[in-house]
């Protein structure tokens, strides 16, 4: 592939698309929010053996978006007080990617000292989905009611990641003043979107995030779900169905939502990333108005990139530790 294959890093830089959203964008996002909040969250924690000294391990279930029962994996380090209180993160995993529900992830994050909660994707790992799309869909969930923004999925994806928020801060023993979001490709775009739909985060750590700039990625991503959306146009050619389509992913793009982002928030991008193309992780990045840093990496991809694993230990450490 050359080297790099969308915009040079100097225009990355600047690169910032007008926002798409509609009159009623932050009306709908409210509504959504007190919508979730009349539905009980009855959390549930069941502990199960695990093979690591110094944390506890537990299967979550809690009820989230439409009365979905979401379920997930929680750890916790082994406190020497009852009454202390340790900082916390709520972690996302990526697209249709969480082998045996990303528990190990979550286990690791609790062994650097963080009480974790890692949530599972309705439909896509564990979780119910429970949202009924009123029309056909691409194979996946990047089409799933896409013709409507109260149908489309990650409406309730979204509303889920928030709900673990709060189920993560009502812990006794976690300090909810020192709650993170982290997650990579689309659990970085969720971590952007919980944040900005949510006052509890206070740092987000987004690596190669997902979900931003639609109308930009679906022109220049080689492969990855976001072609999923090119294939249901190509199925349905009626115009009024892609403008229809197109708005419901206005609601849903983080590049829109960026701009409600309170929280210090580092972001990571390869140059070379065919999945999530450098050029949409910039135009959400360069929309949010906290304090930020953006991480690029010449060489990587959609990849796990180890420099950015030491950023990212010292950026949660600085902000939540410290």
């Amino acid at each position: 592939m050359p080297q790099p294959y969308d915009l040079p890093l100097e225009q990355l830089q600047t690169y910032r698309p007008p926002l798409t959203r509609e009159a009623d964008f932050d009306a709908f996002w409210q509504a959504t929010l007190e919508q979730l909040a009349k539905v009980p969250t009855d959390a549930t924690f069941e502990e199960i053996a695990y093979p690591a000294n110094g944390v506890r391990v537990f299967r979550v279930t809690y009820t989230g978006f439409g009365a979905a029962q979401i379920a997930g994996w929680y750890a916790e380090p082994v406190q020497s007080s009852a009454n202390e209180q340790v900082p916390g993160l709520v972690h996302f995993h990526g697209y249709n990617w969480s082998f045996e529900g990303g528990v190990h992830d979550v286990v690791n994050w609790a062994l650097h000292g963080y009480a974790v909660l890692g949530m599972l994707c309705r439909g896509q790992q564990s979780s119910e989905d429970n949202l009924v799309s009123p029309h056909g869909h691409m194979s996946g969930w990047m089409t799933k009611g896409i013709l409507d923004k109260e149908t489309y999925y990650y409406r309730g994806v979204y509303m889920d990641a928030v709900r673990a928020i709060e189920v993560l801060a009502s812990r006794a023993n976690v300090d909810a003043k020192r709650i993170g979001v982290i997650g990579g490709s689309q659990g970085g775009g969720l971590s952007i979107a919980s944040a900005a739909l949510s006052d509890i985060p206070r740092v987000v750590v987004a690596e190669y995030p997902y979900l931003a700039h639609f109308r930009r990625a679906i022109d220049v991503a080689p492969v990855g779900p976001y072609l999923e959306i090119n294939e249901f146009f190509r199925r349905n050619g009626d115009p009024e169905i892609e403008e229809a389509a197109m708005r419901t992913l206005s609601y849903h793009d983080i590049m829109n939502l960026a701009p409600r982002v309170k929280a210090p928030t580092l972001v990571a991008s390869g140059l070379v990333d065919e999945i999530t193309p450098p050029s949409t992780i910039f135009a959400a990045y360069n929309h949010i108005e906290a304090e930020k840093r953006i991480c690029v990496y010449r060489y990587f991809g959609h990849e796990y990139i180890p420099r950015f694993h030491t950023e990212r230990l010292q950026f949660l450490q600085k902000h939540l530790q410290a």
